[in-house]
């Protein structure tokens, strides 16, 4: 078990805090559960509150370029009001449940390259520390996994996986930002696109997915990229050919784009099987326009950062190529995640006051 000692306003002889997470991958909108073990400093002192912080690297654009920064995107109180003896140690069980839009960041368990974590934070004797940072590996709900199984057997492969800062308009969309994975086009779909783009936001109802088409000259000739939106049930998801669903999500924002030209920048699904959301249909497709706002990119946006398309492992049968590459590896990810997060305590406790 290992310690990290609270410095800063507690001083060297102050508790220490290691915060244990229970194994395996949680999912979307799941119980995140495990333990804090505290162990007293050099004398007494008051534990006023424990608060974990769930923490994600975010790139931003603007008219400079990109940046990166540390989003804190939900806070949860687990523990307080107690005294902790000197050397005394002294644990907390925890359970709470994610936000529904958490992203994911694995898919058969080989990882995404996103970067989430868990952060402890100690108020004692009216200071605030931050001390232990855990990671948080979440894997996908099953339409999420059944969707991104799909795009993989339609020929569709993995090329990097981030997070941007900014809301789709048109969506139900709660986080300050949203999570794009970025996918080669399947070989029918080459001379149409560059990639196609999808976004999972995720409710206790179903889950949003929008699809944006990087255009290629010709078809998309226009100045706006092909962003259509499907919503799909949590309910009956064994139920449905996959394949053929995604597939025809594909083609109609394809065609769609086809019809309207330059002019018909955003699609909008119609589903064959009716139904609404959350009322027992397989999935039903809503009628929408979504689009980035000014810090998302859905207007002649290029190429942004993240890890790209090299070494390649096969993500399930015949299911969507996974590939990591730059040496972002699950190991080093690990390492990642307190390297990132580890000048953000000063500006965020400015903030705090």
């Amino acid at each position: 078990m290992v310690f990290k000692r609270l410095l800063g306003s507690l001083g060297v002889g102050g508790p220490t805090v290691d915060t244990v997470l229970d194994p395996g991958a949680v999912l979307p909108g799941g119980t995140l559960s495990g333990q804090v073990h505290l162990r007293g400093g050099d004398a007494d002192f008051t534990i006023e509150h424990i608060t974990l912080e769930l923490v994600a690297r975010v790139e931003a654009e603007h008219d400079g370029g990109e940046s990166e920064g540390a989003v804190v995107f939900e806070r949860f109180t687990v523990g307080g009001s107690f005294r902790l003896a000197a050397g005394e140690l002294h644990s907390v069980p925890f359970s709470v449940m994610l936000p529904w839009e958490t992203p994911i960041t694995e898919l058969y368990g080989q990882g995404l390259g996103i970067v989430l974590g868990v952060r402890t934070e100690l108020a004692v004797a009216g200071a605030k520390d931050k001390g232990d940072l855990d990671q948080l590996a979440v894997r996908p709900l099953p339409a999420q996994e059944a969707i991104l199984e799909a795009l993989g057997q339609l020929g569709f492969g993995f090329k990097s996986a981030d997070l941007e800062l900014g809301r789709i308009g048109g969506t139900g969309q709660q986080l300050p930002f949203y999570q794009e994975i970025e996918l080669t086009p399947a070989p029918q779909y080459a001379h149409q696109m560059n990639e196609i783009e999808v976004t999972f936001l995720a409710g206790p109802a179903g889950v949003e997915v929008v699809l944006e088409a990087d255009k290629r000259g010709g078809l998309f000739s226009g100045s706006h990229d092909t962003v259509s939106r499907f919503t799909v049930s949590h309910q009956g998801v064994e139920q449905i050919d996959w394949s053929a669903e995604v597939d025809g999500w594909v083609r109609q924002m394809v065609e769609h784009r086809a019809s309207y030209g330059s002019h018909g920048s955003y699609g909008h699904g119609e589903s064959h099987h009716g139904g609404h959301y959350g009322h027992g249909a397989p999935y039903a497709a809503h009628g929408s326009h979504p689009h980035k706002d000014e810090h998302g990119h859905g207007e002649g946006h290029g190429h942004r950062s993240g890890p790209g398309m090299g070494t390649v492992v096969a993500a399930g049968a015949a299911g969507l190529a996974v590939g990591v590459v730059g040496g972002m590896v699950a190991a080093e990810v690990v390492d990642e995640v307190g390297d990132f997060f580890e000048g953000d305590d000063e500006d965020e406790g400015d903030d705090e006051g």
